[in-house]
């Protein structure tokens, strides 16, 4: 079990995160407040995942300026249900990005084991919380050293080195994230 917080710099907000495993797979449950421009915000989300760092299905409730919305996915096979809804254009999606936090890093950088240097495009399902929207986006990752890697957001040419620890958990996202704490 590892549990930690990160600040969040951008979004101005602290997030209580714990991550559990067992034989089989791992149990993510965290809890993110903060606020931003005019949005103050309360965010608990949880993704369970396997072995191999895919996620199976996903819960995530907020409020934002106590208007509550709740998003929920589940993997069925290649195909992905989201909100109740068989959606494909997020079939064979393996990970999903959720805008307040830097742990969907996390999911695509322990799965594929990428050795210095090397460097892969996948597909995301990217969640924006504050906005209330999902889509689909195409992201790369490339390890730069041992433990940074240069992540890209392909639509948009947005870069960032992302510093992470042993266990693939985020420790620096410039501007964006910072872990402060960790038991």
């Amino acid at each position: 079990m590892k549990t930690l917080i990160w600040k969040g710099i951008f979004y101005q907000s602290l997030e209580y995160f714990n991550l559990q495993s067992d034989d089989k797979n791992y149990t993510v449950k965290s809890k993110i407040i903060g606020c931003l421009e005019d949005k103050i915000y309360n965010t608990e989300y949880k993704i369970h995942i396997d072995k191999d760092w895919i996620v199976q299905d996903f819960l995530i409730e907020s409020e934002v300026n106590t208007i509550k919305k709740t998003f929920s996915g589940k993997r069925n096979q290649s195909q992905w249900e989201i909100n109740g809804v068989v959606n494909p254009e997020f079939d064979h999606f393996n990970f999903i990005d959720i805008s307040l936090t830097p742990f969907t890093n996390t999911l695509p950088i322990n799965n594929l084991k990428l050795s210095e240097s090397g460097s892969q495009k996948i597909n995301i399902i990217y969640i924006d919380v504050l906005k209330h929207h999902i889509r689909p986006v195409q992201q790369q990752y490339t390890r730069t050293a041992v433990n940074k890697y240069l992540y890209e957001n392909i639509e948009t040419d947005f870069k960032a080195e992302i510093s992470v620890d042993e266990s693939g958990l985020v420790t620096c996202y410039p501007e964006l994230f910072e872990k402060i704490a960790e038991f």
